[in-house]
């Protein structure tokens, strides 16, 4: 038996225009995984079963648009194993579906590495990504790159799609909370709809991708100097510039809304929008009382997480 292991991911600034080469700053949630157990089975041939979704499936039968049997063919090729070998994968996830945590990302990453364990090849993170983002054009659509960079290497990382990624220094370890909408963030519909805007109006989005660049490299020099006090601010513009993207929601906005009232520096969504997460910069003596104000304000879910470099 072998065990595979993988962070969700928070997109700090810059979603959407990352998918037009801009930068964008994102971190691992190693606080929430999804993990997948590969062990032998007696009858030839893979058996998934994904209690999350309430799954079971023989490889053989799912079609080969399914990222879950895409990922598990992609790696046993990758591998050289025989589709024939006996196989069960047992999937289990802490990460919200369609909420802009990298669920399917992490949940493929997690396949990679527990069936890289159970047949001893130690690919390189680098390689694992590129097999992911296999499955997360199945996902996404035009994915930028940046949720199977950031949870393959697990490390803070500046990502472009030109450059790919590199890590960041984050001098002060800083809290956000972090709150669903509990509506689910359909990525690959929005980030369809931002495509078409774009190359409806080019000129326009690309002064707000231009604009969204510009504060991802003021927020890695904040991180850097360890002016963590700045983080809040740059997300509340990163956050308007969403808005004119028309990725946000009246959900995001209510929740962010409760959370500056309540004493948030600034906030906004990460991933696709219109639904999933809400990031918020708190100060930690602020913490307890801004999950408070959410809940109030209806999210699904409260969480806090510490972002430092590993």
């Amino acid at each position: 038996m072998a065990i595979g292991s993988a962070s969700g991911k928070i997109i700090l600034f810059g979603e959407h225009a990352v998918v037009y080469g801009r930068p964008a700053l994102a971190v691992p949630l190693n606080d929430l995984r999804a993990r997948v157990r590969v062990q032998a089975r007696a009858d030839p041939g893979v058996v998934i079963c994904a209690r999350d979704l309430g799954r079971t499936f023989a490889l053989e039968t799912a079609p080969p648009t399914d990222p879950l049997a895409a990922i598990t063919y992609i790696t046993l090729a990758e591998l050289n194993v025989p589709l024939s070998t006996g196989l069960e994968l047992v999937i289990e996830s802490e990460i919200p579906l369609a909420s802009g945590l990298g669920s399917g990302a992490a949940v493929s990453t997690a396949i990679v590495r527990a069936l890289d364990a159970y047949f001893e090849r130690a690919l390189p993170a680098e390689r694992v990504s590129a097999l992911v983002y296999e499955t997360e054009k199945m996902y996404h659509g035009t994915p930028s790159g940046i949720d199977n960079t950031v949870i393959a290497l697990e490390r803070a990382i500046h990502f472009t799609r030109q450059t790919g990624a590199r890590a960041i220094t984050i001098a002060r370890p800083f809290c956000l909370v972090i709150a669903h909408t509990g509506i689910a963030s359909p990525t690959k519909r929005a980030v369809g709809d931002v495509r078409r805007g774009w190359e409806k109006d080019p000129a326009r989005y690309d002064k707000i991708f231009d604009e969204v660049g510009a504060l991802v490299n003021r927020a890695e020099s904040a991180l850097a100097r360890g002016a963590n006090e700045e983080l809040g601010a740059l997300m509340d513009q990163n956050q308007e510039l969403l808005r004119t993207l028309d990725v946000s929601s009246p959900e995001i906005e209510n929740l962010l809304t409760a959370a500056r009232r309540a004493g948030a520096p600034g906030g906004k969504l990460s991933g696709g929008g219109r639904g999933g997460n809400v990031i918020v910069y708190v100060g930690p003596a602020d913490a307890e009382a801004i999950q408070r104000a959410l809940l109030a304000a209806g999210a699904a879910k409260v969480l806090q997480t510490t972002v430092r470099n590993e």
